[in-house]
């Protein structure tokens, strides 16, 4: 666009330009790109969008340097006190975000809602509770800010996890009467919370409130429903929701049917599950390597090793068509551990191969498969040239286990 002239490349262009560049070439292809800029250009917008380099690097004496120089410009905003703030809870120093606070009203910059938010996050982190309410009382007291349903939700949250359940239904009925009835993200954040707290009334209310305001439900919905009935230990409702699920005009998302077979399998209903998706299978769809692997796991937690290496082979054999899936390691190297005392070594060796495409071999993986192979020196260097080749160290005593074979043989 600017090379070509095809259209004016405003200050916030540059700034847009300079932030996208922090996030894909790096921060010092960022830096060289503000050092470039005409002095015109370097804004109060591009000075911002620098600052936010340096805070998504968590780099904090550089941030606050720069900071202190936009300051001395007379370039101050509420974005970049926002951005200290978000440095500080990056950084873990949250005893520090309240100065931010602090600092902002006194330079006389006014500040919002995320202002507040983050700072009552670091409150909420430390546990600091009286601190927390005392800040939302602040901010619910402000006419220019907006005390909206999210704040409520992060608060209620945080009364959750500390099991202050009836601070919690507090925060909860302020965050439904801030709710705008169409809003599906805020009704996911109250099913989710009020399952966290075990109401299955209030799921269920605000389900069927759901379904009557929101032009639709997406799988994304079902599947935080799904969750919380699944929470709740309540299988037949989700069984009833995942067939109303499966005859709604949503596209076949596995991720769906993924939550009952992953609250089956915790449950130890294993059998159940794999019941549940074979049955989806002859239904004529095909599931991803993530459905298989639940399988998986549900049998080596039962210790029926032989069904989870079959299970786990099945969700390799589709993983070429997902290829962002990655195995969980530990279910893996218990398959791994008990095939290489019980399978045949080629059946062994090219369930590994196969593996190869979907996740990174690591030593203990190495050092199973090398035990397997006491019968050959050859198969025992083919193993550590792979190791070699997937850059984990080889050390004297791997080198030994090759050198004593030699000797043996």
């Amino acid at each position: 666009m600017s090379s070509k002239g095809l259209c004016p490349i405003s200050a916030k262009d540059h700034a847009v330009q300079l932030n996208l560049i922090g996030k894909v070439r790096g921060l010092d292809s960022a830096k060289s790109y503000f050092q470039n800029l005409s002095d015109e250009d370097k804004t109060e917008k591009a000075y911002g969008a620098l600052l936010n380099c340096y805070v998504r690097e968590g780099l904090v004496d550089k941030s606050l340097s720069l900071m202190q120089k936009i300051k001395d410009l007379g370039f101050i905003s509420v974005l970049n006190y926002n951005n200290i703030m978000c440095l500080y809870l990056q950084t873990e120093q949250y005893e520090e975000v309240f100065g931010v606070l602090e600092s902002m009203k006194k330079d006389g910059v006014s500040p919002d809602t995320f202002s507040y938010r983050i700072c009552i996050n670091s409150y909420g982190t430390r546990s600091d509770f009286f601190n927390m309410e005392k800040l939302l009382e602040e901010m619910e007291l402000q006419s220019h800010v907006r005390s909206d349903w999210a704040t409520y939700a992060m608060v209620a949250n945080y009364f959750i996890k500390a099991d202050l359940k009836e601070k919690a239904l507090v925060y909860l009925k302020k965050c439904e009467d801030k709710v705008d009835k169409r809003d599906t993200i805020a009704y996911n954040y109250l099913i989710s919370h009020y399952a966290s707290l075990g109401n299955k009334k209030a799921m269920m209310r605000l389900w069927k409130l759901q379904k009557e305001n929101c032009k639709k439900q997406l799988n994304r919905e079902y599947i935080t429903m799904l969750g919380s009935l699944v929470k709740l230990g309540d299988f037949d409702e989700a069984e009833k929701l995942l067939a109303e699920w499966e005859i709604s005009t949503n596209s076949y998302d596995f991720r769906v049917p993924n939550i009952l077979l992953i609250g089956y399998s915790k449950n130890g209903l294993i059998e159940k599950a794999e019941t549940m998706l074979q049955s989806i299978i002859e239904k004529g769809k095909n599931p991803i390597p993530n459905s298989w692997a639940i399988i998986a796991a549900g049998y080596v937690a039962k210790e029926n090793m032989e069904k989870a290496f079959q299970c786990m082979k099945k969700a390799v054999s589709v993983q070429p068509k997902n290829k962002g899936w990655r195995p969980k390691i530990d279910v893996l190297s218990s398959i791994l551990s008990w095939a290489i005392n019980n399978r045949d070594i080629d059946e062994v060796e090219d369930f590994v191969n196969s593996l190869k495409n979907a996740t990174s071999m690591n030593r203990d993986m190495y050092l199973s498969l090398i035990k397997m192979f006491d019968r050959s020196v050859k198969e025992v260097d083919k193993s550590l040239d792979s190791m070699r080749a997937d850059k984990i160290e080889v050390d004297e005593i791997w080198e030994s286990m090759k050198d004593d074979k030699t000797e043996l043989d």
